[in-house]
């Protein structure tokens, strides 16, 4: 049996995260959403189905992909943005040719036969009408951000526990480093942690990646996950239900936040109930709010709506797109959606909507203009030995042309 993983239309509402990637490449827990559907339907080989502007970027990282086509033959599509757990997984596996999964609008999962073919979401939908239609109640999608920062401690611990448990586990540490419930910690290849360093694994797992570098005297309290490359700097709090991706440089205080990758935020301050894109900079003492003095619900921006819509928590934080950088001493207000591109400084509290490619202070916005931000953007990758490509200049050029 093949399987190709596809995204839908609600792509949009993970936006500004999802301009440069696909929904399932969204890290929550310690896999991304397409490796967590991966391992449980056992696949090997990567098919995907994406928008078209992106198939070029994701040939270009990712030259073994399927994408946007099938071979001749039987295939399961699954949706992308589909919560699945080794119960309701069961479902797809047994699904029936010439039929589909649907809960409620959302196309959850379709078996066919069909022909070699070009294909996208469009033409997916229309092979899937003439399919019987099965409903189920069990397998949800995922539909915003915050739900995958709130249920980030339940993905790290069913991580760890089916996973990453039975890898290789390098856990000897050196003098100095203090381990708490050493079974419930897994530690990668290479990886380095200084004196004074405080694991505690009592309340949940950790697993740290290879070669991160965790610095003098941080503590990391489970659930968690440290990504590989990244440096967790002196004296540094990582409290529970954080996932930091790859190459990233993290310091301060940060709780409940997910972080994509090759972001930094190297200093003292707080970063709590977010998710962060790559290649973000947050500046010294910078310091977001993730609950209202009121106690009362977050409303957060949505791109699909074009408004703010109830999170129905009240714990929120930020969202900050990919290739923003917040200046130092800023503070950020409780369910503030910052998009891809910005360059924010000053005193003035940062809240709402800020629109991407926005440069300034709070209130008084300018639109970022492209080529600065290309030069910037050039440097700050070079710094980490990567290259902007023109596929990737092409993208971002076209985005923000569009506006909104």
């Amino acid at each position: 049996m093949k399987y190709v993983i596809f995204d839908d239309y609600n792509k949009e509402q993970f936006l500004p995260m999802t301009y440069l990637r696909v929904t399932g490449d969204l890290r929550a827990g310690v896999l991304k959403l397409r490796q967590r559907i991966e391992y449980l339907l056992e696949i090997e080989e990567t098919s995907y189905i994406m928008e078209d502007y992106l198939s070029d970027l994701y040939r270009e990282r990712h030259p073994d992909w399927s994408i946007n086509n099938v071979a001749k033959g039987e295939h399961i599509f699954v949706n992308s943005r589909a919560k699945l757990n080794l119960d309701n997984v069961k479902q797809i596996l047994s699904l029936p040719i010439n039929s589909k999964l649907i809960n409620g609008n959302d196309l959850i999962a379709v078996h066919l036969s069909c022909d070699a073919q070009d294909i996208d979401y469009q033409k997916l939908e229309q092979l899937a009408e003439e399919c019987q239609a099965i409903e189920t109640k069990s397998i949800p999608c995922w539909n915003y951000l915050w739900e995958l920062m709130h249920e980030n401690g339940e993905l790290i611990t069913f991580d760890f526990e089916n996973i990453f448990y039975e890898e290789d586990n390098y856990i000897e540490t050196e003098p100095g480093v203090t381990l708490l419930n050493p079974y419930n910690i897994w530690i990668g290849e290479g990886v380095e942690m200084k004196t004074g360093v405080v694991i505690d694994a009592s309340h949940g797992p950790v697993v740290i990646d290879e070669n991160a570098v965790i610095m003098h005297n941080s503590v990391l309290i489970g659930p968690i996950y440290i990504g590989k490359k990244t440096t967790i700097k002196v004296g540094a709090k990582i409290y529970p239900n954080t996932s930091i991706g790859p190459v990233c440089k993290i310091g301060g205080e940060v709780e409940d936040t997910i972080i994509l990758g090759y972001t930094n935020k190297q200093h003292d301050g707080f970063l709590g109930h977010s998710y962060i894109g790559e290649w973000v900079n947050i500046g010294a003492d910078t310091n977001n709010s993730d609950l209202k003095n009121t106690y009362k619900n977050i409303a957060v921006y949505n791109y699909k709506f074009r408004e703010k819509i109830d999170t129905k928590s009240t714990f929120v934080g930020c969202f900050i797109g990919d290739h923003s950088k917040i200046g130092i001493n800023c503070s950020i207000n409780t369910g503030t959606m910052i998009g891809l591109g910005a360059n924010l400084y000053g005193s003035p509290l940062i809240q709402d909507f800020i629109p991407d490619f926005s440069w300034g202070q709070a209130g008084n916005l300018n639109k970022y203009q492209i080529d600065k931000f290309l030069e910037t953007t050039t440097i700050v990758k070079s710094r980490r030995n990567k290259t902007i490509t023109n596929v990737e200049i092409k993208i971002l050029t076209d985005i923000h042309r569009r506006g909104l």
